[in-house]
């Protein structure tokens, strides 16, 4: 999914459709219905994984032409 939010202080990020957790809400001004409402909770930085070309993959450095750059580890292409 996208990534919504990051939180770098408590390595923490927000992705859409993931952990997704009930809370129960009492009528107020912003929510006159109240009820249940499905919202997404936060999952760790390290759970999450860079996806390339569909696949998910790690990504390393390396030094190209003088400049240090991303690749993708599965297929060795250079992330742009």
């Amino acid at each position: 999914g996208q990534i919504l939010s990051v939180n770098p202080e408590s390595n923490k990020a927000i992705v859409e459709g993931i952990n997704i957790v009930s809370r129960h809400t009492k009528p107020s001004a912003a929510t006159p219905q109240g009820g249940i409402i499905k919202k997404e909770a936060p999952i760790q930085v390290s759970n999450l994984m860079f996806v390339h070309n569909g696949t998910a993959t790690r990504v390393g450095r390396k030094i190209e032409d003088g400049k240090n750059v991303r690749y993708a580890k599965k297929s060795g292409e250079v992330i742009k």
